[in-house]
Order: structure tokens, then C-alpha cells, then sequence
């Protein structure tokens, strides 16, 4: 396999709604914030649903890798339940190798709730059920061994049991490549992700928000100094400023496209990931991989989901 995704397995409900509906519920715009399975389905209540869609942010970016030709698999915790049947039936029609035995659990399959305001930005309501119950149990020894890359997603890190899902395959890895996810997960785990991005991954990918955070940075030039000094690749996406990848003392950027009729931003970031990472696997240069991942993403905003077609 060319690149395997452990992340969470999460079923996206897609709704539009009005700016007041985030204000009336204590929402802040274009972040996640986790629920529970009785707030996820008072806030359901109210909304007509667009689109159901097996998602996750590393699943939505291993779908992406697919679509591109390469061979992936991906391993994410879902109940034995109409949605985790879903799940894994969205994945093998994707031709996502699914990595993960289902069985019965008193847990349901995690859903999340992506609302998309007219502006087209989105706010995640997540309800994680089983997905965020991964254990270094559920981590396949060999199908971690066999690809030449594991990406993860900061979502997935907590302490306890995702935490030694997330180690087991680190130290057995070939290369590691993770996302930070959001800026809010950064703030949670700054200590943590700081280690893991100094001393454990090969590729970091963030977005200009979420690297500003880990770093405690004042600028955007700090950001620079700390990608150098970091030695390994970490790749940033900045919105209209398009992209940057640093490696070492090379520091390559790449513009974003222009006129785009931008419909909803879901999943902008994992296709961007997916579209570099397309790039690094199959040895093309930093600027291409760059390339390829602004032209995934920028796809993926002109529709509504975070999958392509």
C-alpha cells in the first residue's frame, strides 16, 4: 500500500443553515466542538439534512488518494450498526482497503454534524461514539508495516486509549505524516502535539491558524525560522495566500486559484492532503505535490461533502 489513514471513523451529516443558527446554539463559526449524543441530536431536531456521507478528516483525505489511482487502506473504529455498515461499504466502493474487524459495541458509530452557513464556511458538531475508543488493539500490525506511509489526524489524539493506538503505529511506521486538524485540538494538546511534530512525524500538515497556535508565534515569519530549524517537512495551508511546504532551509510556495465558485469549504484541507501527499508518494517535487493539493482542494470547495465524485 502506498499510504494507510487512522483516523476517525465519522459519519458526516450535512445540513445549511442561517448565521443565527450557530448564535442561538453557542457556536463558534469554521471550528469543532464535540457533543453528546443527546446535544447531537437536539441540534439535529431542528435541521433538514442535505447529505449523509461517511467522512472523517484523515477518511475523506485516504477517499481523495484513491480517487488519484494509489493503493490505501484505512483503519477506523465503528460499531457493528446501520451507520459503521455504511461506513465500511462507503470506503470499499471508494476502493479503501477497510482495516478494521467491526463487532457489537454498547457505543454507536461517531457521526458529526457539518453546518454550512451561507458564506460557505462550516461548523462541526462531532459526536465521536466509538471512533474515539481506537486502541493500540485495533492498530493492524501489518497493514501498518506494508505501506510506506501512515497519515493521522490530531482529531484521534487523546490521552488514553487513541493515544497508544497512535504510538503502536508511529514505532512500526516506515513514515509518518499527520495532520493538526484544528486549532482548538492544538490548544488542547499543545504540549503533545509539539513532541510528536519535533520528534516523531516526517510530514506535518496545518493550516496558518493552527501552526501560529503550537508555536505560540506573533507571525507568520516565526513560523518560517521554526520550519527550518524543524529540519523535517511541514506543509501549511494559508486560505487565499495558498500554500507553503518548508523543509530544511527550502521553503516552497505555491498561490491558490482564483474565481473560484466556492460553495462549501468541507474537506478543503483533507483534499489538499491528499493531493500532496498523492505528489510525495509517487516522488514528485515539492511544488508539484503542492500543485496537486491546491487543485484537490479547490475542487472539493465548489461542491458540497467533502468527497469528490
Amino acid at each position: 500500500m502506498k499510504v494507510l489513514g487512522i483516523g476517525n471513523a465519522i459519519v458526516d451529516v450535512i445540513c445549511k443553515v442561517e448565521e443565527n443558527f450557530l448564535s442561538n446554539n453557542n457556536l463558534t463559526k469554521s471550528t469543532m466542538k464535540l457533543v453528546d449524543e443527546i446535544e447531537f441530536k437536539k441540534l439535529l431536531s431542528n435541521l433538514k439534512i442535505e447529505e449523509t456521507i461517511a467522512g472523517g478528516s484523515v477518511a475523506n483525505s485516504i477517499v481523495g488518494l484513491s480517487q488519484l489511482g494509489n493503493p490505501v487502506s484505512f483503519i477506523g473504529k465503528v460499531n457493528n450498526d446501520e451507520l459503521g455498515n455504511k461506513y465500511e461499504k462507503s470506503l470499499i466502493n471508494e476502493k479503501v482497503k477497510y482495516c478494521y474487524q467491526k463487532k457489537e459495541e454498547t457505543i454507536p458509530t461517531g457521526t458529526c454534524l457539518v453546518l454550512i452557513t451561507p458564506d460557505s464556511e462550516r461548523t462541526m458538531c462531532t459526536f465521536l461514539g466509538i471512533a474515539g475508543k481506537i486502541s493500540d488493539k485495533d492498530i493492524d500490525k501489518n497493514a501498518v508495516k506494508n505501506s510506506e506511509l501512515i497519515f493521522l489526524e490530531g482529531y484521534l489524539w487523546d490521552e488514553g486509549e487513541p493515544k497508544t493506538a497512535f504510538n503502536k503505529a508511529i514505532n512500526i511506521s516506515n513514515k509518518t505524516a499527520m495532520s493538526l486538524s484544528d486549532k482548538f485540538c492544538v490548544d488542547r494538546h499543545k504540549k503533545s502535539f509539539l513532541d510528536l511534530v519535533d520528534n516523531k512525524l516526517d510530514i506535518t500538515f496545518a493550516n496558518e491558524q493552527e501552526i501560529l497556535s503550537l508555536i505560540d508565534a506573533k507571525n507568520f515569519d516565526e513560523v518560517i525560522s521554526f520550519g527550518k530549524q524543524l529540519g523535517k517537512l511541514i506543509v501549511i495551508t494559508r486560505g487565499e495566500r495558498g500554500s507553503i511546504a518548508i523543509q530544511k532551509n527550502e521553503v516552497v510556495e505555491y498561490d491558490s486559484k482564483k474565481n473560484l465558485k466556492i460553495v462549501d469549504l468541507s474537506g478543503a484541507g483533507d483534499l489538499f492532503a491528499a493531493g500532496f501527499l498523492h505528489g510525495y508518494v509517487n516522488k514528485l517535487s515539492i511544488k508539484e505535490s503542492l500543485e496537486k493539493g491546491t487543485e484537490m482542494s479547490s475542487k472539493i470547495i465548489q461542491k458540497i461533502g467533502s468527497r469528490l465524485n
